[in-house]
C-alpha cells in the first residue's frame, strides 16, 4: 500500500469515527430514525467524506440491514439500537459501528460485543490464524454468556468494495489461513441473547447495482443513471424515493425483473434474541492499525 492510499483510509477512518460518535449523540427517545440517519450522511459530507453505504441503525432483534424507506414513522424508545456507518475516500473504505441501549437494562450484552472486539484487536498481528481471532471472539461473547452471530462477520475492505477477502468470523471456524500485512478488513462482533443465526426478513431499503441491463423505458433510465454514480456501492432506495418520488417503485420493479439489483433485507435473529454490535477497520502493516477509533 503506499502511503497516499493509506492516508485515504486513514482519513475515511476519522470521519467514520467523528461520525459514529455524533450519530451516536442523536439516539435518543421520541427521534425518528429516518432522520437521525439523514443527519449522519448529511455529516459525512459536511466533514469532507463519501457515503460508503447507507448508514442504518437496527433495533432489537434485528442485527442489521435496518434502512427505513422515506415515509418511515419509526421512532427510538427502549429498544438496543446498533448504529452501522460506512465512509470512503476516493473509494477507500472505513466501516465502524455500536450498540446504543435505550433501555438501559442491557449494558452487558453491549460489553460482550465490545469486549470481544477489544481481545480481537489486541491479538490481530502478521501471521496470526483467522480461527484465532474468530476463537477471541466467541470466548469473550459467552463469557457474557451471550451467543456470537455465527452467519455474520467481519470482511475485507476493497477499492469501492465493502466486502471482500478476508472473512473474519465471529467464532472458531478452523480456518488455518491468515491474515498478512497490507490487509484491510473490518472486524464485527455481534452478541445476540438468542441463538447467534439471522435471517432476512422484511422489506429492504439497501441495495447495489449487480448488472447494468439497457431498458427503454425513460422513468428507469433515469434512475439507473443515478444508481450508477454510486459507484457500485450499497445505496438506500431512501435517496431515490427523495429525487424521484413514486416514480421510483415503477424503475425499481423494472430493475428487479432485469436481475440489475441485488437486496439487503433486514437481517434478524432467529429467537428473536437481542443483539448488540460493535465494529472498527484494520489496516495491517507491522502491526494493527485500528484506522476508526477516536
Amino acid at each position: 500500500m503506499d502511503e497516499e492510499t493509506f492516508q485515504k483510509y486513514i482519513k475515511a477512518g476519522k470521519i467514520a469515527a467523528q461520525v459514529r460518535e455524533f450519530g451516536k449523540s442523536l439516539i435518543k427517545p421520541g427521534a425518528k430514525v429516518v432522520d437521525v440517519l439523514d443527519q449522519i450522511e448529511n455529516k459525512i459530507k459536511e466533514l469532507g467524506g463519501e457515503i460508503a453505504f447507507p448508514a442504518q441503525i437496527s433495533l432489537n432483534e434485528t442485527a442489521a440491514h435496518f434502512c427505513p424507506l422515506l415515509n418511515d414513522q419509526t421512532e427510538f424508545k427502549d429498544q438496543i439500537c446498533k448504529l452501522d456507518v460506512g465512509v470512503h475516500i476516493d473509494g477507500y473504505i472505513a466501516d465502524t459501528a455500536t450498540t446504543v441501549d435505550l433501555s438501559g437494562q442491557h449494558q452487558d450484552l453491549i460489553k460482550a460485543s465490545q469486549e470481544a472486539l477489544n481481545k480481537a484487536l489486541d491479538l490481530i498481528k502478521p501471521g496470526i490464524k483467522i480461527k484465532e481471532i474468530g476463537k477471541a471472539i466467541h470466548e469473550e461473547i459467552t463469557r457474557y454468556n451471550f451467543a456470537p452471530i455465527k452467519n455474520l462477520s467481519g470482511h475485507g475492505l476493497g477499492h469501492f468494495d465493502i466486502h471482500t477477502k478476508p472473512s473474519i468470523p465471529n467464532y472458531d471456524t478452523g480456518d488455518e489461513r491468515t491474515i498478512e500485512e497490507g490487509m484491510v478488513f473490518a472486524v464485527e462482533p455481534f452478541a445476540s441473547t438468542g441463538k447467534g443465526v439471522v435471517y432476512e426478513s422484511g422489506e429492504a431499503g439497501v441495495f447495489m447495482l449487480e448488472n447494468k441491463k439497457p431498458t427503454r423505458n425513460p422513468i428507469t433510465r433515469q434512475v439507473l443513471k443515478e444508481i450508477e454514480t454510486y459507484n457500485g456501492l450499497p445505496f438506500a432506495k431512501r435517496w431515490l424515493e427523495k429525487k424521484f418520488g413514486a416514480k421510483v417503485n415503477f424503475a425499481f420493479r423494472e430493475l428487479k425483473q432485469l436481475g440489475c439489483l441485488k437486496e439487503f433485507p433486514p437481517l434478524v435473529d432467529e429467537s428473536k434474541g437481542l443483539v448488540s454490535q460493535a465494529e472498527h477497520s484494520v489496516i495491517l502493516k507491522d502491526k494493527a492499525i485500528v484506522f476508526t477509533r477516536i
